[in-house]
């Protein structure tokens, strides 16, 4: 399934915590961006709506809290844009992307042996 809208970077924030904690109500996803930085409630409200809007949520009214559903998927969502950032920073070069997320040292040891569980499937032809 090709995705064509592309979230924001402030839309993916919220997609994160539906994905994480399924549907919620504003005050519920409110309190959990407050956690890493000071979002007002409103703001949180109007970028809901416009996520509604745009056919990333959607809305269910019949209770008086509106309790949000994210219509994307998440995996789907993380696909598409990897490609995007693929083919725009990386010229659709894999390795340099690989590389490039790698080179940052930011990988744990038990990614890092998953990566390597990974390439061995790859190479044994069973991804």
């Amino acid at each position: 399934m090709q995705i064509a809208i592309k979230p924001t970077d402030a839309e993916l924030e919220i997609l994160r915590v539906i994905w994480l904690h399924g549907p919620s109500t504003v005050r519920q996803i409110n309190e959990v961006l407050n956690e890493k930085k000071e979002v007002g409630y409103t703001t949180t409200l109007k970028l809901l709506q416009i996520m509604a809007q745009k056919g990333i949520v959607r809305a269910d009214k019949s209770d008086r809290s509106h309790v949000y559903t994210a219509l994307l998927k998440e995996e789907e969502t993380q696909i598409h844009l990897v490609d995007q950032l693929l083919n725009a920073a990386f010229g659709g070069s894999a390795k340099k992307l690989v590389m490039q997320a790698l080179g940052n040292g930011k990988a744990s040891k038990a990614e890092l042996e998953e990566i390597k569980k990974l390439i061995q499937q790859l190479e044994r032809g069973e991804g």
